[in-house]
């Protein structure tokens, strides 16, 4: 039987002043209630390994909100492969002005998402879709200024999911590990073929326990995204020869 985790929200209040120093009381107060939630609703079901209260304050919330400088205000922004809400729903509390849609393949975390959504009356809108298939949706299809992902897979294949959401001028911004640079070096082919360009900056997290520098990559559209690029479903992605590939998901065989 699955261990029970009781929340400690009053714990909450100082851990957000000391991770999320930008927050209103409006904002810790939904803040909290969403860590109320999420721990609650990972007792019925596998959300997240990350439930001490520090944790959560430090490694979710914080860790979602650094992407939250480049994004202009009134942008469109999608999370693909959204999991439990992170980073979309600490970024919808923070920044009501961005319109999120949250993406996710499984059907009962999009519920949950939808009951944290409509309990802290968020602007969201969630999309039950795995991501190569919500990538050929006319409705998100090239629809977005901001394409985020976090611990979802490695760039050789987020880049081939997340590209096709941006907008031409748009970015894919990829929360990535101090790995991230030996990921980037092995696949300059598939920028080319994404007709994406990379630019790359770091950011350190605020004070967590046991934290480390946070790499995000955005990928900048240049031109719209080939009408085959969207990842095929089931194929396996060939970490020794990325390029070697790529070039068989170009060519078609």
């Amino acid at each position: 039987m699955k261990k029970q985790i009781i929340p400690e929200p009053e714990k909450m209040p100082e851990l957000l002043q000391k991770f999320v120093p930008g927050a209103t009381e409006e904002q810790r107060e939904m803040l909290i209630r969403f860590y109320v939630m999420l721990i609650e609703k990972n007792n019925v079901m596998n959300l997240t390994a990350i439930t001490d209260p520090e944790g959560v304050a430090a490694r979710h919330f914080a860790d979602s909100l650094l992407a939250s400088e480049l994004i202009p205000e009134g942008a469109k922004v999608i999370d693909v492969g959204t999991g439990a809400g992170f980073p979309g729903i600490p970024l919808a509390v923070m920044r009501p002005d961005l319109e999120i849609t949250l993406l996710d393949s499984l059907n009962k975390r999009v519920n949950f998402l939808d009951e944290v959504s409509s309990a802290l009356a968020l602007n969201i809108k969630t999309v039950h879709a795995r991501a190569e298939d919500g990538a050929k949706m006319p409705s998100l299809r090239e629809k977005f200024d901001f394409v985020l992902s976090r611990a979802v897979a490695e760039i050789p294949v987020l880049a081939e999911w997340t590209l096709p959401f941006a907008k031409v001028g748009g970015c894919s911004v990829m929360y990535k590990g101090p790995g991230a640079e030996a990921e980037l070096a092995s696949v300059e082919t598939l920028f080319a073929y994404s007709r994406g360009r990379r630019n790359c900056f770091t950011a350190k997290r605020n004070g967590a326990k046991g934290s480390s520098f946070r790499s995000k990559k955005p990928k900048k559209r240049r031109q719209n995204t080939p009408a085959r690029q969207a990842r095929q479903k089931r194929i396996p992605f060939d970490r020794r020869n990325p390029e070697a590939e790529w070039q068989q998901q170009k060519s078609g065989s």
